[in-house]
C-alpha cells in the first residue's frame, strides 16, 4: 500500500465507478456499490484494495489474493477466487493506471505560490494555480501556464515557454525550450545546453555557435539527469507523448516523433530522425544524420549505423535484424563450443 506520509488518497470509489473510469465490465453487476479504498500489489492487497494481474506469470498469486478486488484479462477470469470481485479489461496494467491515478490524482492549487526564496523576473508570467519552490529562478519573458509546478533549485532560462500542467523538477534547467502541456521533466535534467559543435582542424577546434531550440510536444516525460542539445540551426524536437528515461543524451536536432519510447542511457547523435512509436532500448547508440522508421525497436546495447526501416527489429553492433542476430550466435556458439 502507499505510503500516506507520501500518497494521499482521493478514495473511496464504488467498483462502478472504478470500472467505469479504467473502461472495465464487471464480471458481477451485484458488485457495483462495492466500496474500495486503496490500490495494492495482489500479493498484499486486502478486502478493501484493488489490484491487478499483470500477466499469466502471476496467475498462482491471483488463486491465493485477498483482495476486495481485481482487474484480470478475460482470458484469466476463471482464476480469480470466489471472495474477490473482478473487472474485466482487455489491458488490465493500463486499467490499473487509471485507477491508480483516481486514487492519487495529481494535486492542483487554487491560487499560485511563489516561495520567498524563489527568484521570479518581474517580467515573467506565471499561470494560475503554479507553484514556485525554494531556490528556483525563474528568467526574464518566461511563461508558465497553469497548475505548473517549478521545483526546489530548477532553473529555466529566458523566454522559455512553457503550457499547462507542467513540472519541472528539482535542479533541472531548461533554456532555449518552448514546450507544450503536461511537460514532466525529472530532476537534474539538462534541456538547451549547446549542440556538440565545432569544426576540428590541425590549427584547434572552432565552436559553432548553436542557434536552434529545443521544442517539446504535449504529454512528455524527460527522465533524471537527462540531457538534450538545442539545435545547431533548426530544432531539437521531442514529439507529442513521449517517454525519455534517466540519463539519456540527445544530440542537437535529433527529432521524434509521437510516443517515441527512449531507455535508460540511450544515446542519439546529431540530426537523427525518429518517426513515430519507435522503440529504443537501454544503452542503445545511435549515430547522426540517420531515419529510423515508424514503428522500429531497436534491442539494449546495440549499435545503429544505418537508416532503419519502419516496423524493423534489430538488435547487435552493427545492428542487424534480431533474427538474422540469434542466427549468427547460434552458429558462433557452436563453432566454439568444446
Amino acid at each position: 500500500m502507499p505510503d500516506a506520509r507520501f500518497f494521499k488518497t482521493a478514495g473511496p470509489f464504488t467498483l462502478k465507478q472504478l470500472a467505469e473510469l479504467a473502461g472495465c465490465e464487471l464480471a458481477n453487476p451485484a458488485d457495483a456499490e462495492k466500496k474500495i479504498f486503496n490500490v495494492n500489489s495482489l500479493h498484499d492487497a486486502g478486502a478493501e484494495e484493488i489490484t491487478f494481474l499483470l500477466s499469466k506469470k502471476y496467475i498462482a498469486d491471483l488463486g491465493t489474493t485477498k483482495a476486495g478486488a481485481c482487474i484480470v484479462h478475460p482470458d484469466f477470469v476463471s482464476a480469480a477466487p470466489a471472495q474477490t470481485a473482478v473487472l474485466i479489461s482487455k489491458e488490465p496494467y493500463r486499467s490499473y493506471g487509471l485507477v491508480a491515478a483516481a486514487f492519487y490524482p495529481t494535486e492542483k492549487l487554487k491560487e499560485t505560490v511563489v516561495h520567498e526564496k524563489a527568484v521570479v523576473a518581474s517580467s515573467a508570467t506565471i499561470g494560475e494555480g503554479s507553484r514556485i519552490d525554494a531556490g528556483a529562478v525563474i528568467g526574464e519573458n518566461v511563461t508558465l501556464g497553469k497548475n505548473c509546478h517549478v521545483r526546489a533549485n530548477a532553473v529555466i532560462g529566458d523566454n522559455v515557454v512553457f503550457g499547462d500542467d507542467c513540472i519541472i523538477g528539482e535542479n533541472a534547467s531548461v533554456l532555449y525550450t518552448l514546450a507544450g502541456n503536461q511537460v514532466y521533466i525529472y530532476p537534474g535534467a539538462r534541456i538547451g545546453q549547446d549542440g556538440f559543435g565545432f569544426f576540428m582542424s590541425p590549427k584547434g577546434h572552432t565552436k559553432i555557435p548553436q542557434l536552434g531550440r529545443v521544442i517539446i510536444g504535449n504529454d512528455v516525460e524527460i527522465g533524471a539527469n537527462t540531457c538534450i542539445d538545442r539545435g545547431a540551426l533548426g530544432d531539437t524536437v521531442i514529439g507529442d507523448g513521449t517517454r525519455m528515461d534517466n540519463l539519456i543524451q540527445f544530440g542537437h536536432n535529433v527529432q521524434t516523433g509521437k510516443c517515441c519510447v527512449i531507455v535508460s542511457q540511450v544515446g542519439v547523435a546529431g540530426s537523427t530522425k525518429l518517426g513515430d512509436f519507435v522503440v529504443l532500448a537501454g544503452q542503445a547508440g545511435v549515430a547522426g544524420h540517420l531515419n529510423i522508421g515508424s514503428g522500429s525497436q531497436i534491442a539494449a546495447q546495440s549499435g545503429v549505423m544505418r537508416d532503419v526501416e519502419p516496423m524493423e527489429s534489430l538488435m547487435g553492433t552493427p545492428a542487424i535484424p534480431i533474427k538474422e542476430f540469434m542466427r549468427h550466435f547460434a552458429t558462433l556458439k557452436k563453432i566454439t563450443k568444446r
